[in-house]
């Protein structure tokens, strides 16, 4: 066992369980995920007897995901700007809601494939709302350097129930039929609503009026815009997913048509898969510590070409789940990757967000994947469907060459909490401005050059951060005199950006003041812009130094 102890750089795969609200909403979360696998199953399994044809098969895979690309970006804006635990219980009472509806229109007979796909968007449009704010709720339930381990063993949870949730999701529709499996589902939403009901967590409490949803997307859109790490994650998932999801996407045909199977058969598949992604999730954190964040993507690529080549060329149940198993494992070792390097790389006042960006981009692709190899199976078969996708399993690992993942780092990503507002000579309001922002260098000839590429990543973190027109310019009389300028909307937005400043963004602002010679401290004026006619004072008092 790695050591957790404090002081310790390590922590151990389990040191998360200690903390009694990640350990119950884990447990919790278990229960529920068991009754989602047992809904998919039934799903999956009715619209192979009631489609007419293999499109409709795949679009049950395509309405599970289609909701986290359309909706995730709001959900994470609401995610971080209002209590996720209230958001995660709404959207868990939504699902158990959908779910009664769906037991209850499949007991009287009254499902089509269409209205079976509409409850199913319904259900995953409950999942969509809820993941932003659960996955960044667990920051909230663990401290940050036992994070790693938190997301192994969510997705270690996940995928123990899938390991055996399908096949009694097989068992229960063969003896009871879909409604009795939908009923299950519903019944497992009451645990978590439970949990989550009577949790308390102690968060600190914002000074800052709530920013309208649309600022909240737009600031999110930005940070992962001037990201250029989460926007190489983001496309590695893109990539993985649109190729990977045929396997799931195709299974039912798999199991229905090539290997000649039953709903036992499906579901007992469904497990295999289940098992190697539990032995994913129980690798992953050696193989972090064995393997560059690039080589860990590329095995998982690899690997799943492997299973989805072994899928359609196998004519037994058998065989084809040995495959499966191996797909299992590099499902979870691509996905909890993905997700921990965007959590490791992102600060939590935007974490939501960009998980949710994260999802779009991943979820989008299942997505765009099922519905493309739908076609092409429903065209030329499922068999030569999995094919083609084995071949872009293997194209998508390339994709490394040219966008290889950062390795990961842990940063101190807290609020830096340095900035204090500066006493004014104007009565402003919160939304008055627009502001303007000058900071005043005085730079010696021999460190130019380090300067000019420490002031790139400044303006890089300002503009990530809020500020808008952000430019740095060099005085012509003075050419020691460098003059950093920016923008922001409002002198709420002002303030906003500046407590958006982490101890990591710190070492470039030290870095920065380090390289001024000036006898005093870079100079700071803050002006609010005025048309000419206005006939008001522009300069406000200088201010103490910024991050």
């Amino acid at each position: 066992m790695i050591d957790d102890e404090p002081g310790g750089d390590r922590v151990s795969a389990l040191a998360p369980f200690r903390h009694g609200i990640f350990r119950a909403v884990w447990s919790a979360s278990l229960v529920s995920n068991f009754g989602g696998l047992i809904q998919g199953v039934g799903a999956a399994w009715m619209m192979t007897s009631i489609a007419t044809s293999s499109y409709q098969v795949a679009l049950v895979q395509a309405s599970t995901t289609l909701p986290i690309m359309l909706f995730a970006l709001v959900a994470g804006a609401i995610a971080d700007s209002f209590d996720r635990r209230k958001v995660m219980l709404v959207a868990q009472t939504f699902m158990l809601v959908v779910s009664v509806l769906l037991t209850v229109f499949t007991y009287l007979g009254l499902i089509t494939p269409w209205t079976l796909l509409a409850f199913t968007f319904l259900i995953d449009s409950g999942t969509a709302l809820n993941n932003p704010s659960w996955q960044a709720s667990v920051g909230d339930m663990v401290p940050r350097a036992k994070l790693p381990a938190a997301v192994a063993l969510n997705s270690l949870g996940f995928n123990l129930t899938r390991s055996v949730g399908p096949a009694i999701g097989g068992i229960i529709v063969a003896a009871a039929g879909a409604a009795a499996a939908f009923a299950a589902n519903a019944i497992s939403y009451v645990g978590l609503i439970i949990v989550l009901f009577r949790w308390k967590p102690d968060l600190p409490v914002s000074t800052l009026p709530r920013e309208t949803l649309g600022a909240a997307m737009g600031a999110g859109l930005r940070y992962v815009a001037m990201s250029p790490n989460i926007g190489k994650v983001l496309v590695r998932g893109f990539a993985f997913g649109f190729s990977a999801g045929a396997v799931l996407a195709l299974l039912p045909l798999v199991a229905r048509d090539v290997v000649k199977g039953d709903a036992l058969t499906y579901g007992i598949m469904l497990g295999a898969f289940g098992i190697g992604a539990v032995g994913g999730a129980l690798i992953s954190v050696r193989l972090r510590q064995l393997l560059s964040s690039e080589s860990m993507v590329r095995m998982a690529f690899a690997g799943f070409a492997v299973c989805a080549f072994n899928a359609a060329i196998s004519d037994h149940a058998w065989q084809t789940s040995l495959g499966l198993l191996v797909g299992g494992a590099c499902w979870v070792i691509a996905l909890s990757h993905f997700n921990v390097t965007v959590q490791m790389s992102t600060p939590r006042w935007v974490v939501g967000r960009v998980l949710s960006v994260y999802q779009t981009a991943t979820f989008g692709g299942i997505a765009l994947g099922s519905w493309i190899w739908g076609v092409v199976a429903d065209a030329h078969g499922a068999e030569t469907a999995l094919i083609v996708a084995s071949i872009a399993m293997l194209a998508g690992g390339t994709i490394g060459l040219l966008l290889p993942l950062p390795q990961q780092a842990v940063l101190n990503l807290d609020p830096l909490n340095r900035f204090k507002e500066p006493p004014l000579g104007l009565d402003l309001k919160p939304r008055s401005g627009p502001i303007a922002i000058m900071i005043e260098y005085i730079i010696r000839d021999e460190d130019v050059p380090e300067f000019l590429a420490t002031m790139a990543e400044r303006g890089r973190i300002r503009r990530r951060d809020g500020a808008r027109n952000w430019t740095l310019a060099r005085d012509l009389e003075n050419p020691a005199i460098w003059i950093e300028h920016y923008h922001t909307p409002t002198w709420l937005e002002y303030i906003r950006h500046n407590r958006r400043a982490t101890h990591a963004d710190a070492v470039i602002g030290e870095r920065i003041r380090a390289l001024h010679s000036g006898s005093e401290p870079p100079r700071v004026r803050r002006m609010i812009e005025r048309p000419t006619t206005a006939g008001t004072a522009l300069v406000m008092p200088k201010g103490p130094i910024e991050h």
